[in-house]
């Protein structure tokens, strides 16, 4: 596992601990306590912003605004009792499917 999954592995079990804290005491924890209206709005800020970095061409600023999105979809999983490792493995399950096939079998049930 890389440092990196590391972090993603220590970052979900801090999202999934703060889904018991105190709304006063925790950011992560006030987001669930608002439910996912709140999350979601949070999720769509996010990307907006790292829109707006890329259109204005901020290379540091879209992996600021990259990071703030990661971490706000992470707190949507979390939110389901879902981590990072369900997405990484459907992208997994996709690895090698063109994308167009992979969007047409969707069409019946997903």
């Amino acid at each position: 596992m890389s440092s990196y999954q590391n972090v993603l592995s220590r970052l979900t079990e801090t999202l999934v601990a703060r889904k018991k804290s105190s709304p006063d005491s925790s950011y992560v924890a006030s987001l669930y306590s608002k439910g996912i209206n709140t999350i979601t709005r949070k999720v769509g800020e996010e990307a907006l912003e790292t829109i707006l970095a890329a259109k204005d061409g901020e290379k540091l600023e879209v992996i600021k605004e990259s990071a703030d999105l990661l971490f706000h979809i992470m707190v949507l999983l979390a939110h389901f009792d879902l981590t990072i490792d369900d997405v990484l493995a459907e992208l997994a399950r996709r690895e090698g499917i063109s994308g167009i096939d992979e969007k047409a079998s969707r069409k019946g049930g997903v």
